[in-house]
């Protein structure tokens, strides 16, 4: 029977990667992928050779869970990546996980780089206690959350991810339901055009409204409101 490995990748900045991942990619006979086209750029950038990739993501985890369990159980050495980051944080592969526990399937971790922790860390914010939101909610569901954020006293740190298209509008929403707490944004982190920004927000919602246009994928943390 196989092995699965679960193996961190860079989120932004290819050097941001373990040896030991690397020697896991190296060895494996097969990797499940979010997107081969990401995947092979990790490949290629390191030279670890010509390799089978299975692509496993949210829009088809549940159809081919079966086929995902047969091919790691015939292949000595699997690894499970995500596009960016570590798998399962607000990516694909928590069904996959389960199903190998129940099949008793061996698993090991070589653990890396996560926008979650990242954004913690620069945020300088309190970070012993935190909620992680994932992507946040549209519209009436996003205002009933930030409603239950304020009204149940949440003295967490508060981290979410958001697309470039919407942080105006939920920044909008947070000062109309939470008030104007103190923020950090970060933007494309670790890559060539990393953004950081700290501040409350309605100095936010200047800093984003300035701009012709925002790019790139935001992770933002709140500091505890109360």
């Amino acid at each position: 029977m196989g092995k699965l490995y679960i193996v961190g990748t860079p989120i932004g900045n290819l050097e941001d990667i373990t040896f030991r991942a690397l020697k896991i990619l190296e060895k494996a006979d097969l990797i499940f992928t979010e997107d081969k086209r990401v995947t092979l750029k990790l490949i290629n950038h390191y030279n670890l050779g010509k390799k089978e990739l299975f692509t496993f993501n949210e829009a088809n985890a549940s159809k081919l869970i079966e086929k995902a369990i047969t091919l790691i159980k015939s292949h000595e050495v699997t690894a499970l990546v995500s596009d960016a980051g570590m798998p399962v944080i607000s990516d694909p592969g928590s069904s996959l996980i389960e199903e190998c526990w129940k099949e008793d399937i061996e698993i090991d971790i070589a653990p890396g780089p996560s926008a979650v922790t990242t954004a913690l860390a620069l945020s300088g914010f309190v970070a012993s206690r935190f909620v992680f939101l994932g992507f946040l909610p549209r519209d009436k569901k996003l205002r009933r959350l930030l409603r239950e954020i304020n009204e149940k006293e949440i003295k967490s740190t508060i981290v979410f991810f958001e697309s470039p298209n919407r942080i105006i509008k939920t920044l909008k929403e947070i000062k109309d339901h939470l008030g104007n707490v103190d923020l950090f944004v970060g933007r494309e982190m670790t890559k060539l055009h990393q953004e950081l920004f700290r501040g409350n927000v309605e100095e936010a919602l200047a800093f984003f409204e300035s701009k012709e246009i925002v790019k790139g994928e935001l992770t933002v943390v709140i500091s505890s409101t109360k």
